[in-house]
């Protein structure tokens, strides 16, 4: 048995959460968000936790369902926890002259290139762009889908990823990145 798949999830207030057809649909605050489940999981919403069972009858084989027992909590844990905080990425933007800018949920980035990029999010992504005198110009996106904005902050990161020589790139705020010497250092 999975450790992970073996814990309840506890339901906050104001959330609802519903089982049918092999599909958890987990609506609250912040959204509503949906999940399609593997049939050799059971799924059991009894005194506002939602426990996870692994059906032995199943033709899947053991070590593939105790993957989905963690697995399959773990997405529902996330979507639980988004529609009811919601999650919050922060980047940051270190080199000279990068700047970002939105209009609604376009982006326009200044990276270096010779062209400016944009990035067109999706609706349910909420994007602030924050650019302070002496300070990294900051881009900060809020969503409910832990999935989507991992996926988006991935896609951000690949337009300039952070170099270890200078450490100019696109990084998460409070990001550490490794350092290395460059060549002077070598040739003593």
């Amino acid at each position: 048995m999975s450790r992970i798949g073996k814990l309840p999830i506890s339901i906050p207030a104001g959330v609802t959460v519903d089982f049918k057809d092999n599909v958890v649909t987990v609506k609250g605050p912040k959204g509503e968000l949906k999940q399609k489940i593997d049939p050799s999981i059971k799924l059991a919403i009894e005194d506002g936790h939602i426990n996870f069972t692994v059906d032995e009858n199943s033709p899947v084989n053991y070590k593939q369902k105790n993957a989905f027992h963690g697995l399959y909590r773990s997405l529902v844990n996330n979507m639980v926890v988004g529609v009811s905080e919601g999650y919050r990425k922060v980047l940051e933007l270190v080199g000279v002259g990068y700047r970002v800018s939105n209009q609604g949920n376009v982006i326009e980035f200044s990276l270096g290139y010779t062209h400016p990029i944009f990035i067109q999010l999706p609706p349910e992504v909420k994007v602030e762009t924050k650019s302070e005198r002496n300070q990294n110009p900051l881009l900060i996106l809020e969503c409910c889908d832990k999935q989507l904005i991992g996926h988006i902050c991935a896609k951000i990161r690949s337009f300039r990823k952070p170099e270890p020589y200078k450490g100019k790139g696109i990084r998460f705020q409070g990001e550490v990145i490794r350092r290395k010497s460059g060549k002077s250092a070598a040739a003593k």
